[in-house]
């Protein structure tokens, strides 16, 4: 691709995902055009883009010869389907997460995206928020000693249930792997892949057709990670704590830049990924400092992107670095579902890869 051509981007679902995320983000880097869009509500569309092309349906705008980058932000189910199709279509793609229903949908658009020698992406997004990146760099700097105990939460408080295809049960569907794919993805960043999981996912809400709380467990040799993510929790708990053998470090609130998205911060304005909530360092006598939270940005998923796409660097989220997320995915559920606690299946090649 030459190294200075706009980028036409086609985006597929303009649901919460692809309205608040995706839009505004491919819109705010120089070089990516949010040409073409893919909905049933052409209006709803034009008040926020309004020189896309609206078509009607994913086949449209997989198809449309100008398009360069599909972005699928559809529901999950259609994540691998609407992958081939793009891929066959000659076109790059970024896939919103979790990547696909299995690991085998994601071993196949794997294979199919290097048969094609095209970009496939996983929009990984978390790794840009300001929360992951004060505590990666708590980490990398030291300041902890040896991690031991590794704590990440998110948490709502959504009492009711609601009346959409996440809440249903429907393939790809429920709370695990929605919020789970970005505590695992951001937990692999920081220590790589883990010997075993232990699971326990379970829906708690009156009315709830699938989970909506997760308690998982990453056994590493020499230290221990939880995940947990819950419906309901109105309050009272850190988004990020911390344990190293030299002192501990605590997040207590969530990355904003979601909560900025929807209440319409430009993404790279002034107040763009602001945290103003200090991280609190705990040292070997238990005294209380603080540390500052570096910004955040999610815009640089799509500056990588378009930059791996011109050639000058790797892809920013390589497929088979979401193909172990979905690995710890699957092996939570198996986990859950069996009492026991599951190695990841991945294979030696695969493992290679992520060394």
């Amino acid at each position: 691709m030459n190294k200075e051509k706009t980028i036409n981007v086609a985006l597929i679902g303009y649901g919460f995902v692809g309205k608040t995320f995706h839009a505004p983000l491919i819109q705010s880097v120089d070089g990516l055009k949010l040409a073409v869009v893919s909905s049933r509500d052409e209006e709803k569309v034009k008040r926020d883009v309004p020189n896309a092309i609206v078509v009607a349906t994913p086949e449209e705008a997989i198809q449309h010869p100008d398009v360069d980058l599909v972005v699928i932000a559809s529901p999950n189910a259609t994540h691998a389907p609407l992958a081939t199709l793009a891929l066959n279509a000659g076109k790059h793609v970024v896939v919103d997460k979790p990547f696909t229903l299995d690991m085998q949908e994601a071993r196949d658009l794997i294979a199919l995206a290097d048969e094609k020698q095209l970009l496939l992406s996983v929009f990984h997004n978390r790794r840009w928020d300001s929360d992951f990146l004060g505590i990666k760099q708590t980490i990398e700097q030291g300041t902890l000693g040896k991690v031991k105990h590794f704590e990440s939460h998110i948490d709502r408080f959504r009492p009711e249930v609601r009346v959409r295809w996440r809440e249903q049960n429907v393939p790809g569907s429920g709370l695990w792997f929605d919020l789970g794919p970005h505590m695992i993805d951001q937990t692999l960043q920081l220590f790589g892949l883990p010997q075993s999981v232990q699971g326990n996912i379970a829906t708690l809400r009156d009315g709830a057709e699938i989970n909506d709380w997760a308690h998982v467990v990453l056994n590493y040799p020499a230290h221990k990670v939880v995940l947990h993510c819950s419906m309901l929790v109105a309050g009272g708990v850190s988004r990020f704590t911390v344990h190293g053998d030299k002192a501990s470090v605590v997040k207590a609130r969530i990355d904003q830049q979601e909560a900025q998205l929807l209440a319409g911060v430009a993404p790279g304005s002034e107040s763009w990924g602001k945290d103003d909530d200090d991280m609190v360092l705990f040292n070997a006598q238990g005294e209380a400092s603080t540390l500052s939270t570096p910004k955040g940005d999610q815009r640089q998923y799509y500056v990588n992107v378009r930059d791996a796409l011109r050639g000058k660097i790797e892809n920013p989220v390589h497929p088979v670095e979401a193909l172990a997320v979905m690995a710890v995915l699957e092996a939570a559920v198996t986990s859950s579902e069996t009492g026991s606690t599951q190695a990841l299946e991945l294979t030696a090649a695969e493992r290679a890869m992520l060394q």
